[in-house]
């Protein structure tokens, strides 16, 4: 497939103002060093100074940009630079993006032998590779067929965990010869959290005996050689977490003997003390089992209060709620699957399990009398409309953005496609601007006047003062974008004045157009800025200094007061004439 169109607002949209101008910089400098699209997945490698190169992937789908990543260690406020630096490229030069096969095209390309040979001159290449491939191999002539009940027989296939064991021992000891050579980034996480799929995978085939063996390899290994890279700083929280979950469906997903049980709960408990570990989930699993006397009431529909516990329920109820439910489900037991649902109050899957079962009016009417947040509705509104049941899942949609959440823009962007695609135009503008309100940007902005239509003067205005009051973190290149496209300068100016300077870029881009209609604003904020960074004599940040006063010069020079452009610059030279870095800085840029 080509990728879909793309702008520079999208772009700015998707990252906070430093990345995008530290993306810039990358996308200036040329460390976008290679461009391949293989079908739907587009895959860069970006130079990064004293680094190395870092990986970027970015997936597209009919509407756009399914998922963007990168394997910096870079988490937190939209795209990194590296993915910033890489969409820049494609915007700016889509001819320097290779177009080549996908994997599964090349691969059908070859017989047998041909396959097998590529195989093993890979291996011979990168010889890690093997530990992988076995592994993998395990994993696939091991799997067996799903049972029915919903704890599977105990499987005696029993896999060799020893490539495992070493897979991640060397995990482990990478990452301290990675510290060690001084990089920052956590190369443990993303490869444990994989090894830990990979068991909960072995559950979805059924084989969940064998997802014990492969998930006590991991644990065991893990708190064996922790202390090699806890000196580092590397923290288990996250481990931790998605062990406990897969320990916690492994053991609810097979039968095993009382001797078995006894084992694994000192195993639990051991590692729990030694790795500092919070394991009570699947502790409290391996202790009910599928035979709790509270859980067999519910299962046979007989609902009380205190839903499937004998007591007040412990703060991981919902997590152990969540695995039994999934478990239910993989083995269609829907009816019990509804039963637990409803008596532990995980409402989203109750009323999306109505939904998936084609009880569509049932669930509709369940949403009306439970939903209590947007979240909710969001889920129940998309299984309606991919049961085919659009109406009733816009209906659903609607009510969600009256409830409380953290997903108004996202429900917003969704019903107003839904709606425009059912030809309700009105609902579609309405939930548009919904969203607009709860997270602006210049996308949508212009989404809503093709859907205002004849009314967009006066919707103007609304979305204008829903910019000038927004008071959410990380919008104003957003409302920037907006009110520079609209000629409102003055609002641009009230939106950068007052902003640090990690906004730079943005702070640079409305002194640039301004500088005609207000350039007393440009000299007053350009020199604040720039004298800020001399004073405090701070040789490293001298270039921003001087990039500052390059703007006040032009503002001066745009006003015509060149005589006190010359003055102020005098001024600086006697002040600073000792910062010989500055004063050499001073000369380049034509001010010495």
């Amino acid at each position: 497939m080509s990728i879909p169109k793309l702008s520079e607002a999208v772009i700015r949209d998707r990252a906070n103002a430093k990345s995008f101008q530290r993306g810039e910089d990358y996308y200036q400098v040329g460390a976008v060093i290679s461009l391949t699209l293989r079908g739907d997945l587009l895959q860069s490698e970006v130079e990064a100074r004293e680094i190395g190169t870092y990986a970027v992937r970015v997936k597209f789908d009919r509407n756009g940009i399914h998922f963007a990543d990168c394997n910096c260690a870079y988490n937190f406020d939209g795209w990194c630079k590296h993915i910033v630096a890489t969409m820049l490229m494609c915007v700016r030069h889509p001819e320097s993006i290779q177009k080549r096969p996908t994997l599964e095209k090349l691969l059908d390309s070859l017989d047998h032998l041909q396959t097998q040979k590529l195989v093993q001159d890979l291996v011979q290449e990168h010889p890690h590779l093997i530990e992988d491939i076995d592994q993998h191999v395990s994993l696939i002539t091991q799997t067996v067929t799903p049972q029915k009940s919903v704890a599977a027989k105990p499987i005696r296939q029993a896999l060799d965990t020893a490539p495992l064991r070493r897979q991640v021992r060397n995990i482990l000891h990478d990452a301290v010869r990675y510290w060690e050579d001084g990089y920052e980034d956590d190369p443990i996480r993303e490869e444990l959290l994989s090894l830990v799929q990979t068991a909960v995978e072995f559950c979805n085939h059924g084989d969940a005996h064998n997802a014990l063996a492969f998930l006590r390899a991991i644990t065991s290994t893990c708190v064996d050689n922790w202390e090699d890279v806890e000196q580092y700083g590397a923290d288990n929280e996250e481990i931790v977490e998605e062990l406990n979950d897969a320990w916690c469906e492994a053991i609810l997903s097979v039968e095993l003997t009382p001797k078995e049980k006894t084992d694994l709960q000192l195993n639990l408990e051991g590692w729990q003390d030694e790795w500092n570990a919070d394991f009570n989930l699947a502790l409290e699993a391996l202790r009910q089992g599928w035979d709790y006397p509270p859980l067999l009431e519910v299962l046979e529909g007989n609902i009380t209060n205190l839903g499937a516990w004998e007591a007040e329920p412990p703060d991981y109820a919902d997590d152990l709620a969540l695995v039994r439910l999934k478990i239910l489900e993989r083995q269609q037991c829907y009816q019990e699957y509804l039963y637990l649902a409803e008596a532990e109050g995980q409402t989203q899957e109750y009323l999306t399990m109505l939904a998936r079962l084609g009880r569509v009016e049932e669930a509709t009417k369940a949403a009306q009398a439970q939903m209590t947040l947007m979240e909710e509705a969001y889920a129940l509104a998309r299984t309606l409309k991919m049961q085919g049941a659009s109406q009733e899942a816009l209906e659903i949609a609607q009510m969600g953005l009256k409830l409380p959440g953290h997903s108004r823009y996202e429900l917003g962007t969704w019903t107003s496609d839904l709606a425009e695609e059912l030809g309700n135009l009105e609902v579609a503008l309405t939930s548009r601007k919904t969203a607009f309100a709860a997270s602006p940007s210049f996308i949508d902005y212009q989404t809503i006047q093709d859907l205002a239509g004849d009314n967009w003067k006066i919707v103007k205005q609304d979305l204008l003062e829903i910019l000038r009051t927004y008071l959410g973190w990380n919008k104003e290149s957003a409302k920037v974008d907006i009110f520079l496209h609209e000629g409102l300068v003055d609002d641009a100016i009230n939106t950068v004045t007052d902003l640090s300077s990690y906004h730079a870029e943005l702070i640079h881009r409305v002194m640039r157009t301004a500088i005609k209609e207000n350039p007393d604003w440009v000299i007053a904020n350009a020199r604040k800025r720039a004298e800020k960074i001399m004073n405090a004599g701070k040789s490293e940040y001298y270039k921003f200094a001087v990039d500052w006063l390059e703007q006040a010069r032009n503002a001066y020079l745009e006003s015509r007061r060149k005589a006190d452009w010359s003055n102020y610059k005098e001024s600086l030279i006697q002040q600073h004439v000792r910062k010989r870095k500055l004063m050499g800085l001073f000369k380049q840029a034509g001010m010495g």
